[in-house]
């Protein structure tokens, strides 16, 4: 089974996402959280770094991060673990540093969301954004 992390950079009632690439195997041309596969030896938060340095490059800050939760997912003959993160604070200007993965990212306001690949996730990070914003 595959482990993946995903993560949501957010600001105020903003959060950063990406349109998937329509060739790719799981969640084709769907608005989701950026992220990737934990290789061998790596923690989640490890993966979670590497991904979103090489996907957005940008440099999370590891205080600033929260677990969102962990759901299974695809399909199930191929099922992965998924955990979600929610990310507060990293240096650099997110750009779309693998446009084979995703065709363009943009910022969306916590009440313009588009339907995330994985409704659990959302349902979490939508009420984590709600708690920050008061």
């Amino acid at each position: 089974m595959h482990e993946v992390v995903i993560g949501a950079l957010v600001t105020g009632r903003r959060v950063l996402l990406a349109h998937r690439s329509p060739n790719k195997r799981a969640y084709p041309g769907r608005w989701d959280l950026p992220g990737g596969v934990v290789e061998t030896g790596e923690s989640e938060l490890e993966a979670l770094a590497r991904e979103l340095n090489e996907e957005l490059g940008v440099k999370i800050a590891a205080s600033s991060v929260s677990h969102l939760g962990r759901v299974e997912a695809g399909p199930a003959e191929d099922p992965a673990h998924l955990s979600a993160w929610l990310v507060r604070d990293w240096q650099g200007s997110p750009a779309n540093e693998a446009p084979e993965e995703h065709e363009e990212i943009g910022w969306f306001d916590l009440d313009d969301l588009p339907t995330l690949a994985h409704p659990l996730i959302q349902v979490a990070l939508v009420k984590a954004m709600q708690a920050d914003c008061g």
